[in-house]
């Protein structure tokens, strides 16, 4: 039963809000969507529109965000008979074989980016939209540029679908014995391969005309003395061969990721996790929920909720409780709720980590052109990659398609991932503005750009390649730009080493908030979800 509200902790309550109110969301600082464009987006997607139901005003556990660290905390605690209520900012948004639900890379429109009307794209072209509801969020600090999620199912609906395990020598240096890898490789990392379901991508796909750039991408790297190894995805092959077959419309093989594969080609976390959690019957998600700011009033956990339309409307704004608190707003949402109150005292017990170790996970955009050409589109599966510690810095390579070429046109593009021991920002409370700042050098990525510039040029060589993409792009690009943000409340260090605040009792970091700032030269959603696995696991063994 829900206990009552008495009037003793609704003044409470009042007073704690009173600091917590008055920051403008990004949604806010944004214009509503055009008429036209929402009739437009009501008539092709009207599932976003539907609104929730008004969660309930106390609940035993509540989570915060729907991506990987959610998801799984969410099924495992209704796996234990523990009811629970989701909260995401984002929306809810259909698959269907033959639907056009989302936007492309060519030509974005309202449906691809979080209430934004212009974005840099990954071409280094400027795209103009309607300030709608989209699938993605540029949240955009002085000197960093993050893509994250902003839908249910979060990052799983718009990442490239790898899913790697860091290899022992770095996952001891970044974790310094916090987390074990030995558990990790033999309980966790398993556990979520399991139920994702990854595979390498099966040769018939690899031979495929839309996956020729990646068997291009492969001879390249081999003529520069590399050996490319298959990567694991939570793509859906057979998916991918249904597009081949013209049996569902073209998403995966046309060179749709960044924005969602409408046709369920990616297995995202609306397919097992979160489907999981909502059959169980004690897991409730509530979409358009955007997250003001948390506190704890002596006895529960406070959350200041305003409820969104998709077209930007403030539809409501209210004030929930729970006993639990669990943090997987991602490694920006949970940092900046967690900085926020402690700038403000409503979580007046946060130590001097909290906001701390936050790393760009070294990405960036590696090009290549005058590569030729093996089909008429670039397929988004990555197929392989390869290792370099030549340079002195650890570096990955993974074949990537290009993002917003509708065609291929002999440009040939990798996503590079550095790891870098020691460039990391941190979260920092404007009280002048009211907002949170990320304080990141720069040129923070220096280093790990030269020593992908090194790479990229020796495999051009070798290859008879040039790089970069000129005009529009340079060998080696996105300084200010990543898609991996980690760290923020680090675990061991801002929290206990099974994702436990220090210093209030009930709260917890369930995503990549906990991770030090990199994952070793790798994707980091696999290393997010089996951490996840593991502290929840804990979490619920020892009661809290």
């Amino acid at each position: 039963m829900t206990p009552p509200i008495q009037r003793r902790d609704f003044l409470r309550q009042g007073a704690i809000l009173s600091g917590l109110s008055g920051t403008a969301s990004i949604a806010e600082a944004a214009s509503t969507t055009p008429l036209l464009s929402a009739l437009y987006y009501q008539s092709v997607v009207p599932e976003v529109f539907a609104r929730s139901a008004r969660p309930a005003a106390h609940s035993r556990n509540l989570v915060i965000g729907t991506g990987f660290g959610g998801a799984i905390s969410a099924l495992r605690l209704a796996q234990a008979g523990e009811s629970v209520t989701m909260l995401e900012r984002g929306f809810n948004w259909p698959t269907s074989p033959w639907r056009n639900t989302f936007a492309n890379d060519t030509l974005p429109d309202g449906r691809a980016f979080w209430f934004k009307n212009k974005v840099k794209m990954i071409s280094g072209l400027t795209a103009s939209m309607d300030a709608f509801g989209g699938v993605m969020d540029a949240t955009e600090y002085s000197n960093m540029t993050v893509w994250r999620g902003a839908c249910v199912g979060g990052g799983s609906m718009i990442f490239t679908g790898v899913m790697i395990q860091p290899e022992q020598r770095y996952f001891d240096n970044i974790f310094q014995g916090t987390v074990g890898f030995n558990e990790m490789n033999a309980v966790y990392y398993p556990r979520v391969r399991k139920m994702l379901k990854l595979s390498s991508m099966p040769e018939d796909v690899y031979q495929s005309a839309p996956f020729g750039h990646s068997r291009a991408w492969d001879e390249h790297v081999r003529k520069a003395g590399y050996n490319p190894t298959r990567i694991d995805s939570l793509f859906n092959w057979d998916v991918i061969r249904s597009e081949l077959k013209g049996t569902s419309r073209a998403s995966a093989t046309a060179g749709m990721s960044n924005h969602g594969n409408a046709n369920g080609a990616k297995f995202d976390l609306n397919q097992n996790y979160l489907k999981l959690a909502k059959a169980t019957g004690k897991v409730q998600i509530h979409a358009g929920q955007e997250v003001q700011g948390i506190a704890w009033d002596g006895s529960r956990y406070v959350v200041d909720v305003i409820e969104r339309s998709p077209t930007g409307q403030q539809l409501g704004r209210i004030t929930l409780t729970c006993d639990r608190l669990f943090l997987a707003a991602g490694s920006i949402g949970t940092s900046e709720l967690l900085v926020k109150a402690q700038a403000q005292g409503t979580l007046n017990k946060l130590n001097e980590h909290v906001g701390a170790g936050w790393g760009s996970n070294g990405d960036a955009i590696v090009v290549r052109s005058f590569a030729g050409m093996k089909g008429l589109t670039q397929g988004t599966a990555s197929a392989s990659k390869i290792h370099d510690t030549s340079t002195g810095m650890p570096v990955t390579f993974e074949n990537w398609y290009v993002p917003g070429v509708p065609v291929n046109i002999g440009i040939v593009g990798s996503l590079g991932m550095v790891y870098d021991e020691t460039n990391r920002g941190r979260f920092q409370y404007n009280g002048s503005t009211g907002k949170v700042e990320l304080n990141w050098a720069a040129e923070g990525n220096a280093d790990a750009f030269a020593a992908m510039n090194t790479i990229n040029n020796r495999i051009a060589q070798a290859s008879g390649t040039v790089p970069g993409a000129w005009p529009f792009r340079e060998g080696v690009n996105g300084k200010n730009w990543t898609a991996h943000p980690l760290g923020g409340a680090v675990i061991g260090k801002a929290t206990d080493a099974h994702g436990r605040v220090k210093g209030h009792p009930g709260l917890y970091v369930m995503d990549g908030a906990g991770v030090p700032g990199s994952t070793g030269s790798v994707n980091p959603s696999l290393t997010i979800s089996a951490l996840a696995e593991r502290n929840i696991e804990r979490i619920i063994a020892s009661g809290g």
